[in-house]
């Protein structure tokens, strides 16, 4: 497929070269199938198996096979198919689960958007999807946006409850499943475009490295099912693993803790706010079952992942990825990135700049040519705005996000710089660095910090002496400083840096 349309005109190209896609196919990286074939497959192998637990109980593969069939049924009567982009808002939990999965029965493409999303944010998602449809949990959380979606024909609220849909269409693998949304450090939301074949395969293989050994993984999941971190959940712990998705419902350190114990999760999705929250909540929890906790959306400081391996008693995975298209994860974040896995994805530095190449791809951004023309290279190679490097061995180590900057009287700073090197500091638990505006310079450099618990407040001047020396330049330097009881965290679980840059502007 290297073209396809949906009936509301949306055109999707696929830039990666078609010998290349199915040159992945050949070597086993890709498995040719589409999502729900997939899904259907392990619940007719393993019925009584779990396969969603949330607040609300258990679902086994079976039961959960049927509630889908049911919503498929819904989705099917409403005129819906394999040319058509369904939006749903939903928090964690089975509803979430069965409507991606219906989505995939009837063959369209699911555009999973974040709750808690602004409403500016979700309008342009919509629109820019020309989403037909749109599930939700209620019907009225839309009402004052319908006028401003030419395109929606349907808003359903759950549950949803249909006749058990008959025969069900097959996609082609290649053919659009998932659209997923990255904010960054952009201004506007993003969509990429993926396909079967890459939420099954590349990003299925990615979740297979780190579930190492664990025959059943049971993945507890933090984040939003919605986000391009947790898109992982439907496609490749449900659709290619036979696992079981642990939703404990909206994020609280305690209850977390306690849910790897009651659920006996074996592996922990989060990012580091998170963790660093579960480690020093005061709760006594039988950690036994876990085999690894995996930490990615921000960056993880390496004396902050020592700490979480201790706490928890398990290996701590770090991944860099993003929804363009990136992905490296190691258990030694202390050393780098780790090394680019050719079943996931190439990778290669060109200029300094991270670029990728893999399974995973995606097609296209969704709707905007621009981003395609700015970020998408001839050959498939994708730029991520990442800056990287190689060491000797072949380790990727990254150095920063080139479009997370501050522009300083004619310097350019890079935020994760500062980050990093505030991190390694005793008296900092966490940190974010945002510009502040300045008349005079342009932008100052603010720093967000979270004492560690017990200890004094740091203060600036401490702090600017303790990054001279490290070794940092006198002009990248906060000027400003703000210490705050925690981090605001964004709907996808990560660090709110524009909630954070409105703080730092009214503090000064």
């Amino acid at each position: 497929m290297n073209v396809w349309t949906s009936r509301e005109g949306l055109v999707l190209r696929d830039l990666v070269p078609s010998q290349l896609r199915r040159r992945w196919v050949d070597d086993g990286y890709c498995p040719d199938r589409d999502l729900y074939s997939l899904f259907a497959e392990q619940a007719a192998r393993h019925p009584d198996r779990q396969a969603v637990v949330d607040d609300a109980g258990v679902l086994t593969y079976r039961q959960l096979r049927q509630k889908v069939r049911m919503a498929a049924g819904m989705l099917a009567a409403a005129g819906l198919g394999c040319q058509d982009v369904v939006g749903m808002q939903l928090e964690n939990g089975r509803y979430a689960v069965i409507a991606e999965l219906a989505v995939a029965a009837v063959g369209a493409v699911c555009l999973p958007i974040p709750a808690g999303q602004g409403e500016h944010d979700l309008l342009a998602l919509l629109i820019r999807a020309r989403a037909r449809a749109v599930l939700v949990s209620d019907e009225g959380e839309l009402d004052a946006l319908r006028d401003r979606l030419p395109h929606l024909r349907r808003v359903s609220a759950t549950p949803w409850i249909g006749l058990d849909h008959g025969p069900l269409p097959t996609p082609e693998p290649e053919a659009p499943a998932r659209f997923l949304a990255s904010s960054g450090s952009e201004t506007a939301p993003k969509l990429v475009a993926y396909s079967h074949n890459a939420m099954a395969g590349g990003r299925a293989n990615y979740l297979r490295a780190v579930h190492g050994d664990v025959e059943v993984p049971r993945d507890l999941v933090l984040v939003p099912l919605s986000s391009s971190y947790g898109s992982f959940g439907v496609p490749a712990t449900l659709c290619r693993m036979g696992g079981t998705l642990l939703l404990p419902g909206r994020f609280d350190p305690v209850h977390a803790m306690t849910a790897i114990e009651e659920l006996g999760a074996t592996h922990v999705f989060g990012v580091p706010t998170m963790f660093r929250r579960m480690a020093t909540a005061e709760v006594s929890a039988d950690l036994s079952s876990l085999h690894a906790v995996v930490s990615s959306g921000d960056a993880l400081p390496p004396r902050a992942a020592e700490a979480y391996r201790q706490r928890f008693g398990v290996p701590v995975v770090s991944v860099y990825g993003s929804a363009d298209g990136v992905n490296c994860h190691t258990r030694e974040p202390a050393r780098g990135a780790g090394f680019p896995d050719p079943a996931v994805t190439s990778i290669r530095i060109r200029g300094g700049e991270i670029q990728a190449r893999g399974p995973m791809t995606p097609l296209c951004y969704v709707g905007d040519e621009a981003l395609d023309a700015r970020y998408r290279l001839p050959g498939g190679w994708v730029r991520t705005g990442d800056l990287g490097r190689f060491d000797r061995d072949g380790r990727l180590h990254l150095l920063g996000r080139a479009r997370r900057v501050i522009l300083r009287g004619g310097h350019t700073i890079s935020a994760a710089e500062v980050e990093r090197e505030l991190a390694a500091h005793h008296l900092v638990a966490e940190v974010a660095c945002v510009p502040v505006p300045d008349p005079d310079l342009g932008e100052r450099l603010c720093a967000c910090v979270v004492a560690q618990p017990g200890s004094p407040t740091p203060h600036l001047g401490e702090l600017a002496g303790f990054l001279i020396g490290r070794g940092l330049e006198p002009w990248k330097l906060p000027e400003r400083l703000m210490v705050l009881p925690e981090l605001p965290l964004g709907a996808t679980g990560k660090v709110c840096l524009h909630t954070l840059s409105r703080l730092a502007r009214d503090q000064h």
